[in-house]
C-alpha cells in the first residue's frame, strides 16, 4: 500500500517550479515644454538566468512578488533629458520559461548570463506625447521551472531511482521502502576520473495515467522535456502500486511508461534513452531478466499481453540496458560507463551537425558570390 505521510507533503512545498509574479515597468519623466524638454525613459524589467538560484529563493526575498522599475527623471533646466529610471534585475534559476497570463511562452531562459525584458519603461514626455509621461508596461507573468540535466530517471514509484542516484553521485535523495518516496526532483552529478561530469535529474515515480495529470504526472513530466537523454528503470520483478491496482511485468511497465511519455509529448520518445534493469540481487532475477530480453529484441510479439490501449504507437529502442543492483552495487560502474558513452556520442553528433550546417552555409555563399560575379 502506498505510504504518503504529512511530513513527507509538507517537504514537497520546499521544491517550487512554477512562480506567479507581478511586473511594472518604470513610468516615464515629465517633459519641459517651455525649452523641448524630454523626460527620461522609465526604468525596464529584466529576469537574468543565473546559476544556483531557486523559485523558492525569489518568493522568500519578495513575499509579495511585485517587481516594479524605477520612474524616469523629469526634464529640467539644469538636465533638459531626463535620466532614464532605474532598471529592475530579477535573477532567476536556469530553464525558465516565462509565460503570460493565458499560457503562453513569451521568453526562456536557459543559459547564466541570457536575459528576457519582461516590463518595458514608460516614454518620458516629449514632444510626441505633449510632453507628459507614459505609463510602463504592466502585466503578470509565471515563471515556470523545467529542469536542465544531461539525463532524466523515468520510472514507476519504488523502481530503485533515488537509490540509483545515490550510489551514481553525491545526491543523497530520501530512500524508503515504499511509493512515492521521491516527491520532488532531485539533482545529482556522475563525477568521472577526467574531471568530466554528467548531471543526473530524479523525477518522482509516475503512475498510469500520469500524462492525464493523475498522481502529479504534469507537474513532474515537464521536467523530462529538457533532460538530454532518458534512463529508464525499473523494477526486474515488476510493479504494483497498490492491492488494488494490477500487477505489471518488468516488460508491461516499459510498455506503460513509454505510452505515458507518448501521451504527453511524443517528442520525448525521440531523445536518446537507455535502460537499467534494477533489483538484480532479487530471488528469479535472471530467469526474469532472459524472459525481459526476449520480449525486448521482439517487442511486437509480445504486444497482447497489454490492453490495446496501453500499448504505445511506437516502442523505445534503447541504447544499452544494463541489469544493475542498487543493494550489490552489481552494474554501476557498467551503467556509468554507458551513461558517459552515450553523452558523449550525442555531443560528438551534435557537433558534427554544427559543422555540416556551415560547412553547407559557406558553400551556398560561395556558390551565390561566384553567379552575382557571373552575371555582372
Amino acid at each position: 500500500m502506498v505510504r504518503c505521510g504529512a511530513a513527507v507533503l509538507r517537504k514537497y512545498s520546499n521544491f517550487i517550479d512554477d512562480l506567479r509574479v507581478y511586473v511594472r515597468g518604470g513610468t516615464g519623466g515629465m517633459g519641459y515644454p517651455n525649452l523641448g524638454g524630454e523626460g527620461g525613459r522609465g526604468g525596464d524589467v529584466w529576469f537574468i538566468a543565473r546559476e544556483r538560484t531557486t523559485l523558492k529563493s525569489i518568493r522568500e526575498k519578495y513575499p509579495q512578488k511585485r517587481f516594479v522599475a524605477g520612474t524616469g527623471a523629469n526634464s529640467s533646466v539644469k538636465a533638459l533629458k531626463g535620466e532614464k529610471g532605474k532598471d529592475c534585475e530579477v535573477y532567476v534559476p536556469l530553464g525558465i520559461s516565462v509565460l503570460d497570463d493565458d499560457g503562453k511562452q513569451i521568453g526562456e531562459l536557459n543559459a547564466a548570463g541570457e536575459r528576457f525584458l519582461a516590463a518595458r519603461g514608460g516614454l518620458g514626455g516629449c514632444l510626441a506625447t505633449n510632453f507628459l509621461p507614459c505609463k510602463g508596461q504592466r502585466r503578470a507573468v509565471h515563471l515556470d521551472l523545467k529542469l536542465i540535466a544531461d539525463i532524466g530517471l523515468v520510472g514507476f514509484p519504488n523502481a530503485g531511482k533515488s537509490s540509483l542516484l545515490r550510489k551514481i553521485s553525491h545526491a543523497k535523495p530520501e530512500v524508503a521502502n515504499y511509493a512515492f518516496t521521491t516527491i520532488q526532483p532531485e539533482l545529482g552529478k556522475i563525477m568521472y576520473p577526467d574531471y568530466k561530469q554528467i548531471s543526473v535529474a530524479d523525477l518522482p515515480g509516475l503512475i498510469e495515467g500520469a500524462h492525464a495529470n493523475k498522481g502529479m504526472g504534469h507537474k513532474f513530466l515537464k521536467h523530462v522535456e529538457r533532460t538530454k537523454q532518458l534512463l529508464l528503470v525499473v523494477d526486474i520483478s515488476g510493479f504494483q502500486l497498490s492491492i488494488k491496482t494490477q500487477f505489471r511485468t518488468a516488460f508491461e511497465t516499459i510498455l506503460l511508461l513509454t505510452k505515458e511519455l507518448e501521451l504527453y509529448k511524443e517528442e520525448l520518445l525521440t531523445k536518446p534513452a537507455l535502460l537499467a534493469i534494477n533489483k538484480m540481487d532479487l530471488p528469479c532475477a535472471k530467469d526474469n531478466l532472459d524472459e525481459l530480453m526476449t520480449q525486448l529484441e521482439n517487442p511486437q510479439d509480445f504486444l497482447h499481453l497489454l490492453e490495446e490501449e496501453m500499448i504505445p504507437a511506437n516502442t523505445l529502442e534503447f541504447r544499452e540496458v544494463i541489469p544493475i543492483s542498487t543493494y550489490t552495487g552489481e552494474g554501476i560502474e557498467e551503467l556509468k560507463t554507458c551513461l558517459r558513452k552515450s553523452i558523449d556520442e550525442q555531443a560528438e553528433q551534435v557537433n558534427e551537425d554544427y559543422r555540416k550546417k556551415k560547412l553547407l552555409l559557406l558553400q551556398t555563399s560561395k556558390e551565390e558570390l561566384m553567379n552575382r560575379n557571373w552575371h555582372s
